[in-house]
């Protein structure tokens, strides 16, 4: 783009200086705010009716960091959208914002007019709520929020259908399923949940990722030498499916056991969030488990690990002290979720009374720790199973078979009506007393894979718990899990208002 465009964009510190300037002078200066991934004659039409509202006409755009509109979106960069509002000639300035939210934004650049679409104007009708904040914002630095009555287009929908942001499969699934259930329906359901009051159960695990850089082969040894370079702790395991959670259902108790040698518990209680109460027993023989993974940086390739763990049985007096309690407390809750790592917690004793469970989920990962030896046939009933496909291969002893007969099949030994099989590139198979519901993914982007599993369990479970039909499971949980790819382990969580803007994305 011509090079006079890029004099109208600025930072935000240096528009906030432009408008007290244009404001000294007399102007009236109008705000427009927005992602613009890909103009249309809707973005024009609302550009020149906020022109007519003052003198000057402002524009900031969301950070590509901020687009909380799923894998592969924007996809156009901030910097190629900042440069094609600049062209435009109703455009006085532009700039990105650098915040999540134009609440700070507009409290820096205090322009005298807030403008917004027509379809911002029903308050109660915006899944993140943020409408009213920015209606305060303006509004508490002398400003006014306006809104446009004209003709509206998506942005999201202009993509999905021209851009080939999904594979054709893909396209085809999404295309079929907005046929039977609208986004706001499916949003509608998830947060039908949020009163469920649900216990989580599992293992605790303290992910570390020691960043490094490959020096090359020492001369003396037959090793490979790496160069440290930062490191970063995570809460993980059952840690991370309660702050999962507790994004969806207000009423979250976390139970599980953690080592007296080095219990991490202080660290362990800043992680998790606010509504997630917790009740720990103490091991005393060895510490809480950490997974030091050593991680090059760049592709967060893992080079090697080291587990910090003991899985033995646990010893008497804990186990006695856990059963007991969570016998006295499992018939509360609508929903107990097992997140079975096979590290040494759940035995055939606790098993016994997870069964009491009015509905039982359960995830039993196999993992390199746990050899293969932590199958969910270990189980001898469940509402809701969630594993993967090589862990129903390995609990079945069948490498090659059909998925939907070992669905079957598992489906009768632990009768269970509610399965969910996550099958990578694949996607999801889900099952519901005799039907089968086939998700492809949604992601086009993978930066970690570690904790996907997690996510769809966490995410899915409560919808499991609620009786809703496993072409909503299998959507809602392939939507999770293709967030979660796109986050560094668990530096964060899955969250209702980023889920909800990716459904309203897919589905549009």
């Amino acid at each position: 783009m011509h090079s006079s465009y890029n004099t109208k964009i600025l930072s935000i510190a240096g528009l906030a200086e432009k408008v007290v300037q244009l404001k000294l002078q007399g102007k009236t200066v109008v705000l427009c705010h927005g992602v613009f991934d890909l103009m249309h004659p809707g973005h024009i039409k609302h550009i020149q009716a906020a022109r007519k509202e003052g003198d000057i006409l402002v524009v900031t755009v969301t950070p590509d960091r901020h687009v909380n509109k799923g894998p592969g979106r924007p996809v156009f960069t901030e910097h190629l959208r900042a440069e094609t509002l600049a062209s435009l000639n109703a455009v006085d300035f532009v700039a990105i914002n650098e915040w999540a939210t134009a609440v700070e934004m507009l409290k820096t650049v205090r322009p005298s007019v807030y403008i917004k679409g027509s379809e911002y104007a029903a308050a109660e009708k915006d899944i993140t709520g943020g409408i009213a904040e920015e209606k305060r914002a303006i509004e508490s630095v002398g400003g006014t929020l306006r809104f446009t009555n004209e003709i509206t287009f998506s942005s999201t929908e202009l993509l999905n259908k021209f851009f080939g942001v999904f594979p054709e499969a893909t396209r085809e699934f999404l295309q079929d399923f907005k046929l039977k259930l609208s986004p706001e329906t499916v949003i509608d359901k998830i947060k039908s949940v949020k009163k469920l009051k649900v216990l989580v159960v599992g293992d605790v695990i303290i992910d570390e990722y020691h960043y490094c850089k490959g020096l090359g082969k020492s001369p003396k040894d037959n090793i490979i030498t790496t160069k440290f370079i930062s490191d970063e702790q995570f809460a993980g395991g059952v840690l991370a499916c309660a702050n999962h959670i507790a994004g969806f259902c207000d009423d979250v108790t976390l139970l599980t056991c953690l080592g007296a040698k080095d219990s991490k518990e202080e660290y362990i209680k800043k992680s998790l969030k606010p509504n997630i109460k917790t009740r720990f027993f103490s091991r005393p023989d060895t510490c809480t488990v950490v997974k030091r993974r050593f991680v090059e940086p760049v592709f967060l390739t893992k080079l090697f690990e080291v587990a910090f763990l003991e899985d033995s049985p646990l010893p008497q007096d804990t186990e006695r002290e856990m059963l007991s309690y969570l016998d006295s407390v499992i018939k509360e809750y609508d929903l107990v979720l097992v997140s079975d790592f096979g590290h040494g917690l759940i035995n055939d004793r606790l098993i016994q009374c997870l069964n009491k469970a009015r509905f039982l989920a359960v995830n039993a990962q196999t993992n390199s720790a746990n050899n293969g030896y932590n199958l969910v046939t270990k189980y001898s009933r469940a509402d809701y199973v969630c594993i993967d496909e090589p862990e129903i291969r390995l609990a079945s002893h069948d490498k090659y078979g059909e998925v939907r007969n070992l669905i079957t099949a598992l489906s009768g030994k632990l009768s269970c009506s509610q399965i969910s099989i996550t099958r990578g590139h694949l996607g999801s198979t889900t099952y519901n007393g005799g039907s089968f519901f086939e998700t492809p993914v949604f992601s086009s982007k993978i930066v970690d894979r570690v904790g996907a599993g997690d996510s769809y369990l966490s995410v899915t479970a409560p919808l499991a718990a609620a009786g809703l039909p496993p072409e909503l499971i299998g959507f809602v949980g392939n939507a999770a899990a293709a967030l979660k790819v796109g986050i560094v382990c668990n530096r964060s969580s899955i969250e209702p208002v980023p889920l909800f803007k990716f459904i309203t994305t897919l589905l549009k």
